[in-house]
């Protein structure tokens, strides 16, 4: 079983706008609203591909109970810790052309209370899974340093972790001395994180991911959009090249690749497999309109397309 966490998850809202007009009013017919956060668009694309998952996190209010509803409506399985406070909305105005406007709440304070709440919901689950996800922001409440909590709790167990987070949230975890077994920066956030210019640089990469910040981690895999990725395994260097294809919405598409490495983590694939079928829920998610959705007929053909080349 592979367990997901989404500690700031949403509501997402989509405005479909043939065009914004500011400071009037903008009428829309069309309205999606969908049970967002990371974790829970990799929750979905793992449950798309028929693999046992649970979904858990913190949720409070209206808004959480809506997003427990879809959850039992799309069947599947989930435990959440339950806070005071309010899950927040985060609205995309989608218009004139392909231009997207966002608005993110920030999402409710949760307490410490809550935080020890969840913590036992996570350790208890997790002796049921082999792989487990970590995925997002922060909510407001938790230390810097929550995920590195979680890490230390998570060691005892069996599972493969799995972070996907970025900024301070991922610096302090990879300054600590509790690591994931596997991380899934983009290029953008690598070179934030480490305040240098790599630009598709292989050879740059391959320094950069053998500094001492990146230790103690077998699995890196970094994004780089259109031209696939660059990943450390262990000690060996891959480069992961995948085909062109039509993009329609690529937001949640680095969500889906996570789910394809809990996907094959869970299955104990080995490395070929677990990138290859990390990179085609990848794609498959961009070539859908809605976000953390995947056509699962159409994984064998993209999936046979990508090549996998040791650096």
């Amino acid at each position: 079983m592979i367990l997901t966490v989404t500690l700031n998850p949403s509501v997402d809202i989509s405005y479909p706008l043939d065009s914004l007009a500011i400071n009037q009013v903008n009428r829309c017919t069309l309205t999606r609203k969908t049970a967002g956060g990371k974790g829970l668009n990799v929750t979905r694309v793992i449950h798309q591909m028929a693999v046992q998952v649970k979904a858990t996190g913190l949720l409070g209010g209206a808004l959480g109970t809506f997003i427990e509803e879809q959850l039992d409506t799309q069947q599947i399985d989930h435990h959440f810790a339950k806070i005071k406070g309010e899950t927040r909305n985060c609205i995309a105005i989608l218009h004139d052309g392909d231009q997207q406007t966002e608005i993110l709440e920030t999402g409710p304070t949760v307490s410490k209370t809550e935080l020890a709440r969840f913590e036992k919901v996570l350790i208890d689950d997790s002796k049921e899974a082999s792989v487990v996800t970590l995925s997002g922001s922060l909510p407001n409440g938790a230390p810097p340093s929550y995920y590195v909590n979680l890490l230390k709790k998570l060691k005892d167990t069996s599972a493969k972790v799995i972070l996907d987070t970025s900024g301070d949230n991922l610096k302090t975890v990879l300054e600590a001395a509790f690591k994931p077994y596997a991380i899934k920066p983009n290029l953008e956030e690598l070179e934030e994180l480490t305040n240098t210019k790599i630009q598709h640089d292989d050879s740059k990469l391959k320094d950069l991911l053998r500094e001492p910040l990146f230790a103690g981690i077998p699995l890196i895999v970094v994004s780089l959009g259109k031209e696939g990725a660059f990943v450390k395994f262990k000690e060996h260097f891959y480069r992961v090249k995948i085909p062109k294809i039509t993009v329609i919405n690529p937001v949640g598409s680095g969500d889906s690749a996570v789910a394809g490495l809990a996907i094959a983590l869970e299955k104990a694939a080995d490395i070929e497999e677990t990138l290859k079928t990390a990179m085609t829920l990848g794609m498959l998610n961009t070539m859908e309109s809605q976000t953390g959705f995947v056509n699962k007929n159409n994984f064998e053909t993209y999936f046979n397309q990508i090549i996998l080349l040791k650096n």
